[in-house]
Formats: structure tokens, sequence, C-alpha cells
């Protein structure tokens, strides 16, 4: 029990952390289109994030994929600057099911992504673990329990601006994703030129 509650533990503070704060700012930007009322459809959506990432992040845990770091460092960005962008272009308060079902199929597409970042840190706790599975599943647990927190704390930003400030929720929409655009933009630039090695 002592060792699930270390990794739970551990996975909760890595999403908390803001020294990684790429996968805290996409959990911002990913909730940032919504207000406080729809919180059951910002949780469906972190929770396929969450299952994005608990894919690969198994699967490049235990080896059985393996991509590069280089790589994967400067996709994480360019996930934030795509959902950035979807919610810049998405005009309505209101969002029907098709245009739900393509945010949901992207957060989890976006979690594969994040799962192989996730993945590097959690290789180097591991170490000699004889058994992983469980260290796994409290890890996967912590990050999802980090993510909650850090929708709860946007979601209430949003009631205070929306609900009680009574700013425009697009103008709310513009301000957190206009700042994951930015922020990302300037990442996913870096990063590329350490991709391609200059």
């Amino acid at each position: 029990m002592k060792i699930f509650i270390l990794y739970l533990q551990l996975g909760f503070e890595h999403i908390a952390d803001f020294a990684g704060y790429d996968h805290i700012l996409f959990i911002t930007t990913l909730s940032g289109i919504y207000l406080f009322k729809q919180w059951r459809q910002v949780l469906i959506l972190v929770t396929a994030f969450t299952i994005g990432h608990s894919i690969t992040l198994a699967l490049s845990t235990l080896q059985l994929v393996n991509i590069s770091t280089k790589l994967i460092e400067f996709l994480i960005p360019v996930t934030i600057l795509a959902t950035a962008f979807s919610n810049i272009l998405e005009k309505n308060a209101i969002y029907d099911n098709r245009a739900y079902l393509f945010r949901y199929t992207m957060a989890l597409i976006f979690g594969l992504i994040h799962g192989l970042g996730f993945s590097n840190y959690l290789r180097s706790l591991l170490g000699l673990e004889s058994n992983i599975i469980k260290p796994l599943l409290a890890f996967n647990i912590g990050l999802e329990l980090g993510q909650i927190v850090i929708v709860f704390i946007i979601l209430m930003l949003s009631y205070l601006f929306v609900s009680k400030l009574k700013s425009p929720q697009r103008e709310w929409n513009l301000v957190i994703s206009g700042a994951g655009l930015g922020v990302s933009l300037i990442m996913a630039i870096e990063r590329f030129f350490l991709l391609i090695g200059k």
C-alpha cells in the first residue's frame, strides 16, 4: 500500500508541478472554453485525455513503444496550440454533439502524445521495481486527480469572471485560449529548433 500511495502522490505532484507547465497549460486550455455548469462535460474530456495518456504511458514504460523524446517534446505544445486554436474558432456557448465528439477525440489523441511525455519521468522513478503495474496505476490516478484540481480552479475562475463579474463567455474563452496559443507557439518554435538540431 505504501508503494501505491507513493506513486499516487508522485503522479499528482507531477501534473501540478509548475516546472512541467506544458501539461497544466494543456488542461487549462482544454477547460477554458467551458463554464462551471458544464463541469461534467469537462471531466469527460479530461478523462478522455487520461485514457489516451494512460495507454501510451503504459506502452512506453513497458518499452513496447519508443519514440524520440525531442519529437514528443515538440508535439506537446502543438497539442496545446491546436486546442487553443479550436477554442478560438468556437463562437457559440452551446456545443452540439458533433463538436463535442470532435473535442473528445482530440483530447484522447492528444492524451496519447502527453503520455509519451510522462513516460520518461515515470521510467526514471520505477528504477528496479519488480512489479510496475501498481505503480503505473497509482501514477495515472495521481495524474487524474491533479488534472481534476486544475479543472476545478479554471471552472471556478470562469464562474467568477462570467457569472459574478458579468464578463462575456466569449471574452473569457479568448483570454484563456489566447494565452494558451501564445505560450504554446513560443514553446513549439523553441522545441522545433531543438528537434532539428539547431
